[in-house]
């Protein structure tokens, strides 16, 4: 992504589904078999807020932790609410760096991404680089959204072309088939473990998918629109219109289909 289409990010926001969007994190380290450290050292890259990068301390309690995100928006929350030393004896801290060129500065047995990569053009370029910097036995997880082709991301497109905005939003070929993950870490000599989930979250309130999207997709268009408050409501006015008629709530609330695709590599002992 370009850097005039770089989007601002609103830790608060994001956090008004944070249950939803954690399970599938919780789920990825599901998968992840024991690291090879006793004091594991891991990375998070595209950490957000931290919310998940603390439950990598739940799991890996002697672990030193290190999160990593260019919004310094996101690092201010994570700093504040979860940077510190770990009930097990490790510590989980956060910096800024760019998932695009940051690169191991020394061995890991884990790095770890959530929903991240999918920001990040030709990341499967950098899967070498972070799996060099694996001890042996060491883990490289991810898991990023598989959704571009459902209403939510179509609709968005769609408007935005109108808006002339279509070259900020991730397009379909942002992430990968799960084949095509597979034979990347693969061919890097790793034992890999892809699978894919859809998940059905029933939202409550109103609009609850441009709520939603409000936090993540949506940040490119709702950037490139802050200088023009009108044109930012009439986009959100005629977006929630098509997302009230593609995702009608229910007697319980809303279902919102989502997939995801999740990978795990683990570099030979």
């Amino acid at each position: 992504m370009s850097a005039a289409a770089a989007p601002t990010w609103d830790p608060a926001q994001y956090l008004r589904h944070a249950g939803h969007r954690a399970r599938p994190f919780t789920d990825l380290l599901a998968r992840v078999p024991d690291l090879p450290g006793e004091r594991p050292r891991i990375a998070d890259l595209g950490c957000g807020p931290g919310n998940v990068t603390a439950l990598l301390a739940r799991r890996w309690p002697t672990a030193h932790i290190t999160g990593h995100d260019n919004s310094a928006e996101m690092l201010d929350k994570a700093h504040v609410e979860h940077e510190g030393p770990t009930e097990g004896g490790g510590r989980l801290d956060f910096a800024h760096a760019d998932v695009r060129t940051w690169t191991p500065d020394e061995p890991y047995d884990l790095i770890v991404s959530n929903a991240t990569l999918q920001w990040v053009p030709g990341h499967v370029e950098r899967f070498a680089d972070w799996i060099g910097g694996l001890r042996p036995g060491g883990t490289f997880a991810f898991q990023v959204p598989g959704n571009f082709d459902a209403p939510s991301h179509r609709l968005m497109r769609e408007l935005a072309h109108g808006y002339g905005l279509a070259d900020s939003l991730r397009h379909t070929d942002a992430v990968l088939a799960p084949q095509d993950y597979l034979a990347r870490l693969t061919d890097l000599g790793c034992t890999a473990d892809v699978w894919e989930t859809t998940y059905i979250h029933l939202l409550a309130g109103e609009d609850p998918v441009l709520d939603w999207v409000k936090g993540t997709g949506l940040r490119p268009v709702l950037t490139a629109l802050a200088d023009t408050p009108e044109r930012r409501e009439a986009f959100l006015r005629d977006y929630r219109a098509a997302l009230r008629t593609a995702y009608p709530p229910g007697a319980h609330g809303t279902p919102f289909p989502f997939r995801r695709i999740f990978a795990v590599a683990r570099r030979e002992a």
